[in-house]
């Protein structure tokens, strides 16, 4: 409801959040044949844009501007993005015709560049509250008027003498009194309806304005003084600014956490000297110091030293991270303890959370269908509701035989309930409320209809790759063959997988050094594709690889000879068969070990069999409660698609605790999987890793990226990045969208309802003016905006040495 003031302190050029946003890109209206082409883009700081009728004010200006090939608007974030031809048109023209509406424009950023209006990048401005402003100066002083000539309207009856006329009719003190209440509490009215109606628009400051008028007229008409209802509506119009304001300032308050987390200034190193500059003025490749306690400025990479960062603030960790040279970090992070100085790897306008920011601004660009629902019916809702105050006007002397005065108030009263601003708010708050709380917690939404969609998923499919498994593989057992131990056989398998770089390979290396067993001399070393290496070590032909290799070689594995010590068989981690000091590997060993999700490496020479290797992708600790909580939270079916072989898929599954998994996938299988299940059930969510996973990302209702924390290609590719490696955000998420949905839906019902039922008490006589104000206006835009809030209670679980405990804020009501 919410509407620009003559004094820019009265708008908190900081602020970012509203009602709605909207974006324009139909043809015939709002892009031009070249759109695209040459043409530059304005970002525009709109602080007082903070409603829908604000926005549309805006855009009727921006319509009359020459050279625009398209624009957007985002009141909740007071920001308007205009797309315009430099050939034709300027910035200078973008602003005046923002300016023209009656909007102050604090900051414009062209391509990169702040211009003298304020910094774009930083939103400009101060967080001067709204009770200190002129607004709220002017409504102090027009309230005590009002309660001035209330004293002498009821109480000092007795000196309420007459003390002018104005045409034939009789003015008291009181009269007078209640006049200058409307003079000075309802300037800032006037101005604004001024304004909607220069920009045809039937909005809540037209209305009104023409509220306000009609009661001083009617007391002239009909010789029956309305002066006490147009001051009361003019004082109380103006406290439910204020109270919506300071409402709505609540809700921008969580996106501005977000820009506030990167700090000004950086301390950067240069000549062998430091000092201090402002973070736009950082380079890429400067070096950056950053002492204990202090926020890492920039995105980066460790040079030296050595500390714990708390990333909470990008990736949601609980836990900070060790960070070493050659580490990367974050801006808006915390260096804990230790001293680092990073090389910068972006500008400022680009770091990481920069990004963030930005998206979280442009997702509330993706309307949700409710809120497109509610931009429908709002269109619809106020002609219609101020066609009934005209009928009720007219009609009711004549149906419910009240006097025209009583007739005309009603009609006012109608008047201020015809204003949908509760209504068409209810929505927009709720997704940025849901958007900013999820970005604090490490979770990326780039959109209210992806945080919408997100919350009617039935099924979620997961990759199984560095999303349910660590995507690090690992050495799990080690089976010494032919009287060999486990150093004998870590020492070949090493000696032969050095120079290889695959996966296993370096699992195996890694395993090795951790053993401390001595190297080997390798020459002749060679890939055999598909099925393992050789080399020669020591001299010796050795081989490395599938039992299908060994079988190649002559080897018979059905009758291999163990180690023994003592007469007992010596194995790790693993039930092996055992006959006879004989073990069976195409039989038992290898499948078994199979089972447990392993892939086996057989190591020897063409003469002898000297070990059994398994390495397998560990499981995430996490994974199997994020099933566990989603089900519970009410998703249908859970699957696992993965190219992996279908008894490592089967034994991840398993692990896991998934309804259904697929294995041997190729992407476009996939694809082809991820196709059936959105035939089948209401909306899929695709879990991967955001850059093997692409296609099926991209075909699934809902598509979130693990992980996507400095990785360009995750960010672009999903609709949801969980920033941090962190699986039970899932559920975090899942339960976040359900509740934005539910909150939505209350917050769209209430305000029809308590909208509808004092409309239709109004011709009765049951609602009062003042109520209409306080209770259908600012009390339903207030309580729309703090339900919408609670959103900020949900919250992820709690994993603290791996005992997950949820902590949760119902947002049900």
């Amino acid at each position: 409801m919410s509407s620009p003031d003559s004094d820019p302190r009265d708008r908190d050029p900081g602020s970012a959040g509203s009602e709605r946003d909207r974006e324009h890109r139909a043809p015939d209206r709002h892009e031009g044949p070249d759109s695209g082409g040459g043409d530059s883009v304005a970002r525009l700081s709109v602080p007082g844009m903070d409603c829908a009728s604000c926005a549309g004010k805006v855009e009727n200006a921006l319509s009359g501007v020459g050279g625009l090939s398209g624009y957007e608007t985002h009141p909740t974030t007071g920001r308007a993005v205009v797309t315009y031809d430099p050939d034709v048109a300027t910035p200078a023209d973008i602003v005046d015709a923002i300016e023209g509406a009656g909007y102050d424009v604090t900051g414009v950023e062209t391509d990169g560049e702040d211009h003298d209006e304020g910094s774009g990048h930083d939103h400009g401005g101060t967080n001067e509250s709204i009770w200190r402003s002129s607004r709220a100066i002017a409504t102090a002083i027009a309230g005590g008027v009002l309660l001035v000539g209330l004293l002498f309207e009821f109480l000092l009856t007795g000196v309420n003498t007459r003390v002018a006329s104005l045409v034939g009719e009789p003015l008291f003190v009181a009269d007078v009194l209640f006049i200058v209440a409307v003079g000075v509490g309802g300037r800032a009215i006037f101005r604004n309806g001024y304004y909607s109606l220069r920009n045809r628009s039937l909005d809540i400051d037209f209305l009104m304005s023409v509220a306000i008028v009609g009661a001083l007229l009617a007391s002239l008409a009909f010789g029956e003084a309305l002066y006490f209802e147009a001051a009361t509506l003019a004082v109380l119009f103006s406290v439910a600014e204020l109270l919506e304001r300071a409402s709505m300032d609540r809700a921008r308050d969580s996106l501005r956490e977000l820009m506030d987390l990167s700090p000004d200034e950086a301390t950067v190193r240069r000549d062998g000297n430091e000092e201090t500059v402002p973070v736009d003025e950082v380079e890429v490749g400067d070096v950056v110091v950053v002492r204990p306690g202090e926020k890492i400025p920039m995105d980066g990479e460790v040079v030296d030293g050595e500390s714990a960062v708390n990333q909470a603030p990008i990736t949601g960790e609980s836990v900070p991270v060790d960070k070493t040279a050659g580490d990367e970090v974050y801006a808006g992070t915390i260096n804990e303890g230790g001293y680092l100085e990073l090389q910068v790897t972006a500008e400022a306008s680009d770091n990481t959370l920069s990004r963030i920011v930005e998206m979280v601004e442009d997702a509330q660009s993706n309307r949700t269908e409710r809120e497109q629902f509610v931009e429908r019916f709002a269109a619809y809702y106020t002609p219609v509701v101020v066609g009934f105050a005209i009928l009720v006007t007219v009609g009711s002397p004549y149906l419910l035989d009240t006097t025209w005065a009583t007739a005309v108030v009603y009609g006012l009263t109608l008047l201020v309930l015809a204003c949908p601003c509760a209504f068409v708010i209810s929505t927009p708050v709720s997704v940025v409320s849901g958007l900013t709380s999820a970005a604090r917690n490490g979770v990326l939404i780039k959109g209210g209809n992806h945080l919408e969609a997100m919350g009617t998923v039935d099924v979620v499919a997961f990759d199984k790759t560095g999303t349910l498994t660590k995507g690090e593989l690992t050495v799990t057992d080690v089976v010494p063959l032919n009287g060999n131990d486990e150093a004998d056989v870590l020492r070949c398998a090493s000696g032969l997988e050095r120079r290889s770089e695959h996966p296993i390979g370096e699992a195996i290396v890694a395993r090795a050094d951790t053993a401390g067993v001595a190297e080997r001399d390798v020459d002749e070393f060679e890939s055999i594709t598909g099925k393992g290496v050789r080399a020669d070590l020591d001299g010796t032909e050795h081989f490395a690889g599938k039992p299908g290799l060994f079988e190649e070689l002559g080897f018979d594995l059905s009758h291999v000879h163990a180690t023994t010590d003592g007469g007992v068989v010596t194995r790790t981690a693993s039930r092996l068969c055992e006959r006879n000091n004989c073990l069976d590997l195409l039989a038992d060993t290898v499948p078994e070990l199979q089972a447990e999700g392993k892939t086996v490496v057989l190591v020897g020479t063409d003469e002898e069999l000297e070990g059994v290797i398994a390495v397998a992708d560990e499981v995430r600790p996490d994974a199997r409660r994020t099933v566990e909580r989603l089900k519970s939270l009410g998703v249908k079916r859970t699957v696992m698609l993965t190219g992996d072989n279908e008894r490592t898929a089967g034994a991840i599954a398993e692990a896991v605790g998934v309804d259904d998994y697929r294995a041997e996938l190729l992407p476009d299988q996939k694809v082809a999987a991820i196709e059936e299940l959105v035939e089948e059930y209401d909306g899929v969510a695709m879990v991967g890793d955001g850059i093997n996973d692409a296609p099926a990302l991209a075909t699934s209702t809902v598509g979130v990226a693990m992980g996507a924390a400095g990785t360009d290609t995750a960010l672009e590719t999903a609709d949801i990045a969980l920033m941090g490696d962190d699986l039970s955000r899932l559920p975090y998420l899942y339960e976040l969208a359900d509740d934005a949905n539910r909150v939505i839906r209350q917050n769209i019902a209430a305000s029809l309802v308590v909208k509808a039922g004092l409309a239709v008490a109004v011709p009765f006589g049951y609602v009062p003016i003042w109520a209409a104000v306080l209770v259908g206006d600012a009390g339903m835009t207030i309580g729309v905006t703090g339900n919408a809030m609670r959103l900020s209670r949900v919250t992820p679980e709690s994993t603290d040495a791996g005992d997950a405990s949820e902590v949760r804020a119902e947002a049900s009501g």
